[in-house]
């Protein structure tokens, strides 16, 4: 039997419809996981004002939801390796979707804590397992920009809980959940239809799969197969071997891994302490309305989307080591600027495009590095456990939202703290020898 290497076939590919369709729905899908996961942040003022609480009494529902974060990342992603991307998107879209529809009958900040907790075992599972089928199914030389437009769905979500917000006067906080929960719920019976399932993930599960020849005939409906292919991919593992947390630390990758959890620890907490806090800050610490900071939010997540596509451009053309970098010493340098400059100057707006720009396109580099250094039969869990570390940072950082309101610490004061993690995430990204994307044979993909 001749054998047919399903990533080499994957490779030389031109873009064609198929690529861009698979493209549009998990862009889809991370829009409604970072709407999903960030709209509480957004309208966290709201919702304690429904309940009769201080805005410092969230500090529960944002710890809640980031331990279902990240014990989700542990515990939810490794499923993507072992039942394929489609399914486990798919299941993932539909609990989550059930429990943010649950949530809009919460009765209490406890009940909604333990709701949005609940939801993000299953949210937290998505963005790794998307960004995997993206890696997967895409041509290697348009890869980095591929996964760039996907995740730039993500930020958009997160753009669109702020607009949340606009929705409260006339319907109510229980909007923005009864939106988060029917979107993804709508979109389950499209993913069963339209997406097909990882090509070199059916390889290494089962290469006999007679899944595997349809979809060769969906990328290319031209190519005739004898029925005598024996499908390889360049690293399918022996049969019958388990994905265990040690496979991340395993042929050569330790020293990597190592630093991209530490990365991901502080680069997440970051992102998860701005995203519960920030419109909070600004209306408790500079007495700005959170329905006037959505408005400039909204205006600010173009940067955000600027900033993640243009890394994955960039990254199909430098090395990584040397351009995440860049991005987290600009976060760094806004977020200091953004806590000095009145809100009503001309030049906030465009330090918040600054600052969305290096936030998002940071973290996406850091997604994107993810998809480099773990093959794929680890590759959903390795980045979901990258991610999993991510979100212990993410349990622990906003906390210190809440100890800086709770202490009456002033904006300017806070950014500034809160722009040190940034600069530490640069020094260990940098610290990252040089990864060669197409190893020899035997040798590891990272050193």
């Amino acid at each position: 039997m001749q054998s047919f290497d399903v990533q080499q076939f994957i490779d030389r590919q031109q873009l064609k419809p198929v690529h861009f369709r698979v493209l549009a729905m998990l862009t889809v899908v991370m829009f409604i996981d970072g709407f999903d996961i960030f709209v509480v942040g957004k309208i966290a003022p709201a919702i304690a004002a429904d309940f009769g609480v201080t805005p410092a009494a969230m500090t529960l529902v944002f710890l809640f939801q980031q331990i279902g974060l990240a014990v989700g990342a542990f515990l939810v992603s490794p499923l993507f390796d072992k039942f394929g991307r489609k399914r486990s998107l798919m299941l993932c879209c539909a609990i989550f979707g059930i429990l943010s529809v649950a949530t809009t009958f919460a009765t209490s900040i406890v009940a909604l804590a333990v709701l949005r907790g609940l939801a993000g075992l299953f949210l937290a599972a998505v963005l790794p397992g998307a960004v995997a089928l993206v890696a997967e199914f895409t041509p290697e030389r348009r890869r980095s920009t591929f996964i760039a437009l996907s995740i730039a769905g993500y930020s958009a979500g997160s753009a669109a809980g702020a607009a949340a917000a606009l929705l409260i006067p006339d319907y109510g906080w229980q909007a923005a959940f009864w939106i988060g929960g029917l979107l993804p719920l709508a979109l389950v019976p499209l993913l069963g239809l339209f997406l097909p399932e990882s090509l070199t993930f059916r390889v290494e599960r089962n290469a006999s799969d007679p899944g595997i020849a349809r979809t060769i005939a969906l990328i290319e409906p031209d190519l005739q197969l004898t029925g005598e292919e024996r499908f390889v991919t360049p690293d399918r593992p022996g049969k019958g071997r388990r994905t265990r947390v040690v496979d991340v630390f395993r042929d050569g990758r330790a020293r990597t891994t190592t630093l991209v959890w530490l990365a991901c620890l502080l680069s997440m907490g970051n992102i998860a302490l701005l995203a519960a806090w920030l419109p909070t800050f600004f209306q408790e610490m500079a007495g700005i309305s959170i329905q006037r900071f959505a408005i400039v939010s909204m205006i600010g997540f173009l940067g955000g989307m600027v900033g993640t596509v243009t890394i994955g451009f960039l990254m199909d053309r430098f090395p990584p080591n040397r351009l995440i970098p860049a991005y987290y010493l600009g976060i760094a340098v806004s977020l200091t600027l953004i806590g000095t400059v009145p809100f009503e100057s001309p030049y906030f707006v465009p330090l918040l495009l600054g600052w969305s720009f290096c936030q998002s396109g940071g973290q996406a580099g850091l997604n994107m590095l993810m998809t480099r250094v773990y093959p794929t039969a680890i590759r959903s869990t390795g980045i979901g456990w990258a991610g999993g570390a991510g979100r212990i940072g993410g349990i622990i950082a906003p906390l210190l939202g809440g100890f800086a309101l709770a202490s009456a610490f002033s904006l300017q004061f806070t950014l500034a703290i809160i722009a040190i993690s940034p600069v530490i995430v640069a020094l260990l990204v940098a610290n990252l020898r040089p990864m060669r994307e197409e190893p020899a044979a035997g040798e590891p993909a990272v050193a």
